[in-house]
């Protein structure tokens, strides 16, 4: 229980979560559950996703406030635009997806001891790519693969996970890359989860639960959600 008094909802095999206003202060949600395709999906649509350091005991998180990128409000700086103009790196989609989940489990982060994402994590988002809503997009340096990210697609939203970078300013041309397509497609913006000082100086920025679930949920006239 925080300190609004809050109580942490403990799921059952029922595929339900509960409202997310009943987070707690820091986004806590739930606990428990399962990693099910059915259920990481579920989460998702409902603005929940899941964040821990334990495969025994899973954790369902929604922040208030929220990070997201919308695509149109991608930074692009002098040095980048003029990488995204040279034939140094080669942008592929899903050749590779383990391996891309592999490489952000394992890389060193600045501040970071071990990783959240879990084998039965990294197992759960490959059955997701193998059903087709979990992507990767990849940086590739003639045969070597120098960086990207992953996440899954809702077809209005991308929920990044995470990202990865073996070579200076490759995950950053990943990002640049996906905003760039998602902005060809009118999706609503990437799902940053929760803020950092890297995703700010990218263009992402906090806006307020409520707005994010909105955005979430909302459908334009042609019938795709907005």
């Amino acid at each position: 229980m925080d300190n609004k008094g809050t109580k942490i909802t403990f799921l059952s095999e029922k595929m339900e979560f509960p409202a997310v206003d009943l987070a707690t202060q820091d986004g806590l949600l739930a606990v428990g559950g399962d990693l099910s395709p059915d259920r990481i999906l579920l989460a998702y649509k409902s603005g929940i996703f899941p964040w821990f350091n334990d495969d025994s005991f899973i954790l369902w998180w929604s922040p208030d406030p929220r990070m997201v990128l919308y695509p149109d409000r991608i930074k692009i700086s002098k040095s980048m635009r003029k990488l995204l103009l040279e034939d140094r790196f080669e942008m592929r989609v899903n050749t590779r997806f383990k391996e891309v989940v592999e490489a952000c489990a394992t890389i060193s982060r600045k501040d970071q001891k071990g990783s959240w994402i879990t084998p039965g994590m990294e197992d759960a988002y490959v059955k997701l790519n193998e059903l087709g809503y979990a992507k990767s997009y990849e940086v590739w340096d003639n045969d070597r693969l120098v960086g990207g990210l992953y996440g899954v697609d809702l077809g209005n939203v991308f929920c990044g996970e995470s990202m990865f970078s073996k070579t200076p300013n490759a995950s950053k041309f990943a990002l640049i890359n996906l905003a760039i397509e998602l902005k060809k497609k009118n999706y609503s913006l990437i799902d940053c989860q929760q803020y950092s000082d890297h995703l700010k100086s990218l263009g992402a920025e906090e806006i307020p639960r409520h707005e994010f679930m909105r955005l979430l949920q909302t459908k334009d006239q042609a019938g795709h959600q907005k």
